[in-house]
């Protein structure tokens, strides 16, 4: 077929069109004696033998289409309406494609978008507080980490503070408690000494006399205790190096978790010592 056009039987003498095998209207003969007179093969199977364009009829298929719409009666198709145009005459207005959205922006009740921007959005104090609610959700804050949070986020000094008093007088934020959970968690999971833990807690803007109280938990047993297990983690990794060599980096670990260098040094010794089966007398603090 040429291009994309559509093809309809031309009509024959009786006003059809021949079948095969039955003589066409001007030879009366059929299409074994056409083939045999070398008009066969592809061309006498081809449709344009038998089909003729529909544009090239009297009543176009647009024309046709046309005239069944104005027959209908339908307002909707009045004319050949189509498209947008008859969905809204058939559906009704408001039905169209944005038609909803020009219904909220007339009765005031737009959704909000880059132009209007939530209510909340708008209020400095509800965004904090939104911020600060999320941020306690994970995990325990400081009052100083929240305090940072929203200055990152431009939120108005005056706001913050007022924000941050209101959720320390429901208990939401106690940095006491925090540091007491601080304290437990890190000795307990790191071995961390109180020096160790007491840097952390400043650092997250926890009061000194809160610090305090919450390292007094740990004492000095339980640092020799926690010291001792961290060396014997570490002891088999050193093995097959110098005694000194050794001694040097088990220290260092330790000084690394906040131990003392005394509390270091000894508890490496004993464990050196318990290994090769000796005093423990022979390494002092300032041979490493």
């Amino acid at each position: 077929m040429q291009g994309s056009e559509e093809y309809e039987p031309r009509p024959g003498a009786g006003g059809r069109a021949p079948a095969p095998g039955e003589a066409g209207p001007a030879d009366g003969r059929g299409p074994a004696h056409r083939c045999a007179n070398g008009i066969g093969g592809a061309a006498a199977q081809s449709p344009e033998a038998f089909l003729t364009p529909a544009s090239e009829l009297p009543g176009g298929r647009r024309r046709r289409r046309s005239a069944l719409w104005e027959e209908s009666g339908d307002p909707a198709f009045a004319g050949g309406a189509s498209g947008p145009a008859a969905a809204e005459a058939a559906d009704g207005p408001g039905r169209r494609r944005g038609g909803r959205e020009r219904g909220r922006r007339q009765a005031g009740t737009e959704r909000p978008g880059r132009g209007n921007p939530p209510p909340e959005e708008s209020d400095p104090a509800a965004r904090a507080r939104d911020i600060c609610l999320r941020l306690l959700t994970g995990t325990a804050k400081t009052r100083k980490q929240l305090a940072d949070a929203l200055r990152k986020r431009e939120i108005p000094d005056d706001v913050a503070e007022q924000v941050l008093t209101r959720l320390e007088e429901v208990g939401l934020i106690d940095d006491a408690a925090f540091a007491d959970a601080w304290v437990e968690s890190r000795h307990a999971g790191r071995g961390l000494a109180r020096r160790a833990l007491a840097q952390e807690l400043r650092t997250r803007g926890v009061a000194g006399e809160l610090v305090e109280q919450a390292v007094a938990q740990v004492d000095a047993e339980d640092e020799s205790v926690s010291a001792r297990a961290l060396v014997d983690r570490k002891l088999r990794a050193t093995r097959g190096l110098e005694r000194q060599a050794r001694t040097r980096r088990l220290v260092g670990m330790l000084a690394r978790r906040g131990y003392s260098e005394g509390l270091a040094y000894r508890v490496v010794r004993e464990a050196l010592a318990e290994e090769s089966g000796e005093g423990g007398e022979h390494d002092e603090p300032g041979g490493w």
